[in-house]
């Protein structure tokens, strides 16, 4: 496959008749923007929902489908997404069935929750949701373990 840059994205073109690259040589991009691509929606009503690519529609949109995770088929603009490093094995414009059937037998949305990008997305929401007495409980448990911390280099 070739690549080519599209907004931040790399995306893979198939016939264009690229040269392949040369032995040695390393691609600069990993991420492409192909069916089957896992991605993160950072706006709109689904922001921090996973979603999947089905389709290229043109050079600044996707079709896109999450069956899992409540993210009804569509179009959007690449800007609004993030690609992961995660893939599913689809064809091009494959059905929402066969989108959730793959994604269960790759267990690709506890891959991602495993990943160090969803861990930091879930503390993050943990934080935004704690109560005054929660935040409070936290900055002691904090100042406890400073101080802990601090005597123990005294020490030495």
């Amino acid at each position: 496959h070739a690549g080519f840059r599209v907004q931040g994205f790399s995306c893979l073109t198939q016939g264009l008749g690229s040269q392949p690259l040369p032995s040695g040589v390393r691609m600069t991009f990993t991420r492409f923007v192909e069916p089957g691509r896992v991605c993160l929606i950072t706006y709109g009503p689904d922001v921090g929902k996973i979603c999947t690519i089905v389709d290229v529609v043109d050079d600044r949109r996707a079709l896109i489908d999450g069956p899992l995770t409540g993210v009804v088929r569509q179009t959007i603009p690449y800007k609004r997404l993030r690609l992961t490093d995660l893939r599913v094995e689809v064809d091009r414009g494959c059905s929402t069935d066969s989108l959730a059937q793959a994604l269960e037998d790759d267990s690709t949305l506890s891959k991602w929750e495993e990943t160090t990008w969803a861990k930091k997305l879930a503390a993050k929401k943990r934080r935004a949701n704690l109560t005054d007495l929660e935040r409070f409980k936290v900055m002691v448990a904090r100042k406890k373990k400073s101080r802990v911390i601090k005597d123990a280099i005294k020490k030495k």
